[in-house]
């Protein structure tokens, strides 16, 4: 198998680092079946997909799937990995004790097939996502001890979980549900609309850059927006700013460095398209659910555990940070992930 260097342009970590401990066992492209049918009636011919495998030769091995902002980086040297408050030495997702399977999304950001500037893309679902992973775990000659997917993540660990249940022993889902939430979804719609008008104007950049800011106001909770951003506006020529706009527009500043506008508008679309029958689902199962997740709220995954078929365990939780505990709350989450890799309850 060929190693891949990450392209600089994507701000993607290298695993070069001295002080990096877990050994890269595998760091490959997959030329998936070809023509790839996908959920929606299109095709794709040539389509590949990129992934990284890091951990102890033999060890179970363990997905790692995050937002629609993740890749196969996930665990990287002095935690530049994108999920370096969960996954990594000693932590949740131990990648001492655990291989970590992270992969770039189809149509998303890293060395899997995606949208060309200005080119049409077709529509992905979640189950097209599981079937990428599918045929990677086929290409390894493995069996998954466990998923664990948060956000988008968590979709396609459930339509993975729906589909291939053979293949997988375990499942932990943080902050997904089986389909998402009206409100949840008109929010993504303007943004979407947002990028596609940037895009007709020949900036992307810019509108990506206003949608990602208007996102961050929905990932995060009000209550944290009002202990940080409180403070009075301050003038600045003929207008004020206030103190939540620096915030967010360096928020959209960092994103739009990493990511390209096409990408986005394929994987955003791909979230509301999302819808699993979670009554076929016999995999054990334990469910992350926080409060002030305004994306996902607490009573969509109540309502998915009511419904899964096999044994299953819905865990609440209180954070300041609403959607994005996944990404923060390491601490807390680190025993839950921990026994639910472990010692699940049947």
């Amino acid at each position: 198998m060929s190693e891949i260097t990450p392209p600089e342009a994507r701000n993607l970590p290298t695993p070069n680092d001295a002080d990096y401990a877990p050994p890269v066992i595998v760091d490959d492209l997959v030329t998936l079946e070809s023509p790839l049918r996908l959920y929606y009636g299109d095709t794709l011919d040539g389509a590949r997909a990129a992934f990284r495998l890091v951990g102890p030769p033999g060890a179970p091995i363990v997905a790692a799937l995050g937002g629609i902002s993740g890749h196969r980086y996930v665990v990287g040297p002095k935690g530049s990995g994108w999920w370096p408050s969960l996954v990594g030495p000693g932590l949740g997702l131990d990648s001492s004790r655990y291989r970590v399977l992270g992969i770039d999304y189809l149509g998303g950001r890293g060395d899997s097939t995606a949208p060309s500037s200005g080119a049409r893309f077709p529509p992905l679902s979640a189950f097209d996502q599981a079937e990428v992973l599918r045929q990677i775990v086929a290409h390894l000659g493995v069996t998954l001890h466990a998923i664990v997917g948060a956000s988008y993540g968590g979709m396609v660990a459930l339509c993975f979980a729906a589909r291939h249940p053979a293949l997988l022993e375990s499942l932990v889902v943080l902050s997904a549900a089986d389909k998402a939430r009206p409100l949840s979804t008109a929010w993504r719609s303007v943004q979407r609309q947002i990028v596609r008008e940037a895009l007709a104007r020949g900036d992307g950049a810019a509108g990506l850059k206003l949608a990602r800011a208007l996102a961050m106001a929905t990932y995060r909770s009000p209550a944290e927006f009002t202990v940080r951003f409180g403070g009075a506006p301050v003038r600045d020529g003929d207008r004020f700013r206030f103190p939540v706009e620096d915030y967010l527009f360096a928020r959209g500043d960092d994103y739009v460095r990493a990511y390209r506008a096409e990408c986005f508008l394929v994987l955003s679309e791909s979230i509301d398209l999302h819808s699993v029958d979670v009554s076929a689902i016999t995999t054990p199962t334990t469910l992350i659910a926080i409060h002030e997740d305004q994306l996902v709220p607490f009573e969509d995954m109540e309502s998915v555990a009511q419904r899964l078929a096999g044994p299953r365990r819905l865990i609440a939780l209180h954070s300041l940070y609403g959607h994005d505990a996944f990404l923060t709350e390491g601490v807390t989450l680190k025993p839950i992930v921990e026994q639910a890799l472990s010692e699940f309850p049947r």
